[in-house]
């Protein structure tokens, strides 16, 4: 997520190393090379020259803090510049209305029928709302089918009428069906076309004013960059729409979308999708991302992330094993698939300050657990709960079953070994006090 930028404007920084004072020359030439960083992210040229104006203003005359260099200080304008241009803080969605209904438009391609699973599937599980999802694309095949197969993966109804061709009652009739079955959340996904048109405008247009939706939101494909920004403001001119999801921005995302967005049509970007899984979908903050965007991480959405997935009676049940050395295969196994729920793991990495820098080039598969999976699998019950069982016989005989290397068998049980060491040390004072710590960060 945004490596190019965060590497160019990182490369930006570095012109004011060694100085002890900012002035208008090193200035100069920093913003030149963050303007040209935010150029070939696919910035808006001029939101990429006003956005430096305003840095430049700020930074000229101010004083080297004592516990700062200038470069440092550089960044901390830029951070809060890059903030205030996203958009400043989280905002949420409506739901004031029983039920409440929200419109997702967006061009095909978007993301947007799957997007729409994801956010009944936040929605339900962070505001404890009973959503019902809403088919009214009548024109793409097999649109109904995909939202259909959405629906079950997140465990939410869905109302489709393939008989009718008119998405307007459709998204009435699925209102309507809603109240039956008591549902307080219905999301009304809409055709999309390859490009804006004429009738793709005036039908949504046409559904927007029959609904009169508590909120509505625009699907963008990040990775399409300063098109996408085109895009929503053509929609926004017909919609008005209150709020803006990005999707794919775990892929090789410039960051044009998200820095232009919100100065083109005003309107915040609410929510992010990042990665495949249903349940990869995070309200938007834009000071976290702009933390990221620097090298900075983002501790807080790790923790968040990760206390999602926590797991209360397996930590008791995991501590008490620690404590009387009974810490198996199984169990480590079972911390790994927890892991692998929060998430895309360059994703994950990325949120920890520095890491981006050092994963540079880095590729991190998502299957990389894989193995681990393979070798556990092949040992029998009694090696996983006795790990010192494990003789070189042993491993032999687990590497076949797993078509491994009796190296990466070794290399498996090293981890363990790490792993175990490392959580015994958290039951101690040290431990508590970093998970307390972690806590405050919420």
């Amino acid at each position: 997520m945004f490596d190019s930028l965060s590497s160019k404007l990182d490369k930006a920084f570095q012109v004011l190393k060694g100085h002890g004072k900012i002035t208008e020359i090193n200035v100069a030439e920093t913003l030149k090379e963050v303007r040209r960083a935010l150029l070939d992210a696919d910035v808006n040229f001029k939101i990429a020259k006003e956005f430096t104006n305003k840095v430049k203003e700020k930074a000229l005359g101010q004083d080297v803090l004592i516990s700062l260099n200038p470069g440092q200080l550089m960044v901390k304008i830029v951070k809060d510049e890059l903030t205030q241009l996203m958009g400043s803080e989280a905002v949420g969605v409506n739901l004031a209305s029983k039920p409440s209904v929200i419109l997702m438009s967006g061009l095909q391609g978007s993301g947007k029928t799957t997007l729409t699973g994801k956010l009944a599937l936040h929605l339900k599980t962070k505001k404890s709302t009973k959503p019902l999802l809403v088919a009214c694309d009548v024109y793409r095949p097999a649109a109904i089918d995909q939202l259909g197969i959405v629906a079950e993966q997140v465990g939410v109804p869905i109302y489709e009428d393939r008989d009718e061709k008119n998405p307007v009652k459709i998204a009435l009739a699925g209102i309507a069906e809603a109240k039956k079955q008591n549902c307080d959340l219905v999301i009304v996904d809409t055709a999309g076309r390859l490009a804006v048109d004429e009738v793709l405008m005036n039908e949504i247009s046409d559904i927007h004013k029959a609904i009169t939706p508590d909120e509505t939101l625009f699907v963008v494909d990040a990775m399409t960059g300063q098109d996408a920004v085109n895009t929503a403001k053509a929609f926004h001119d017909v919609l008005n729409f209150d709020g803006v999801v990005l999707t794919k921005l775990d892929g090789d995302t410039r960051g044009g979308a998200a820095l232009s967005i919100k100065t083109v049509v005003n309107k915040p970007i609410k929510f992010i999708g990042t990665g495949e899984k249903m349940e990869a979908l995070d309200v938007f903050y834009p000071e976290r991302m702009a933390d990221r965007i620097l090298g900075m991480g983002d501790v807080v959405s790790l923790v968040e992330r990760a206390q999602q997935q926590f797991d209360e009676a397996e930590a008791r049940k995991i501590n008490k094993k620690i404590a009387k050395n009974q810490f198996g295969f199984d169990d480590f196994l079972s911390q790994i698939q927890q892991v692998k729920k929060m998430g895309n793991m360059k994703d994950l990495m990325g949120m920890i300050p520095g890491m981006g820098k050092a994963l540079k080039g880095v590729d991190i598969d998502d299957d990389a657990f894989k193995y681990i999976e393979a070798i556990i699998g092949s040992m029998t019950p009694k090696e996983r709960t006795q790990p010192d069982l494990l003789n070189m016989s042993r491993k032999k005989r687990i590497a076949r079953g797993a078509g491994r290397d009796i190296n990466e068998v070794n290399q498996m049980i090293k981890q363990f070994h790490q792993m175990s060491k490392m959580m015994k040390m958290m039951q101690g004072g040290k431990g508590r006090q970093m998970m307390q710590m972690m806590q405050n960060m919420r």
